[in-house]
């Protein structure tokens, strides 16, 4: 993968915060971080913490499987390649079936975000 997870990261939220019409200072006053920080966080140029991911995401209005999904899709695009989302983040595929049609949780949640 030739682009880095925190640069395809920043470049969903923002993507996410200019469709919603918001000014950095309204999104990071809601995040309870500086606009400078969500700014940096934006343009990939810091590694935000889970915390920091889930406050940004939560003040946008959205949800971390959307995002995620957004943040594979941007790179699987840009790359060419298919991205398995749990790989990439080190999880393992369970081999128990969970519903039809339905590996596992994770893919529940990410077909609803799709």
């Amino acid at each position: 993968m030739d682009e880095l997870w925190r640069r395809a990261l920043g470049r969903q939220l923002r993507e996410l915060r200019l469709a919603r019409g918001e000014r950095l200072d309204d999104t990071a006053a809601r995040a309870g971080i500086s606009p400078q920080y969500l700014s940096e966080i934006e343009r990939g140029r810091k590694e935000p913490s889970s915390e920091m991911i889930a406050a940004v995401i939560g003040a946008l209005e959205s949800t971390l499987a959307d995002v995620l999904v957004r943040v594979a899709d941007g790179l699987q695009a840009a790359s060419g390649e298919v991205i398995d989302i749990r790989s990439s983040i080190g999880l393992p595929r369970p081999a128990t079936t969970y519903g039809p049609g339905l590996r596992d949780p994770f893919e529940a949640t990410l077909s609803l975000a799709a």
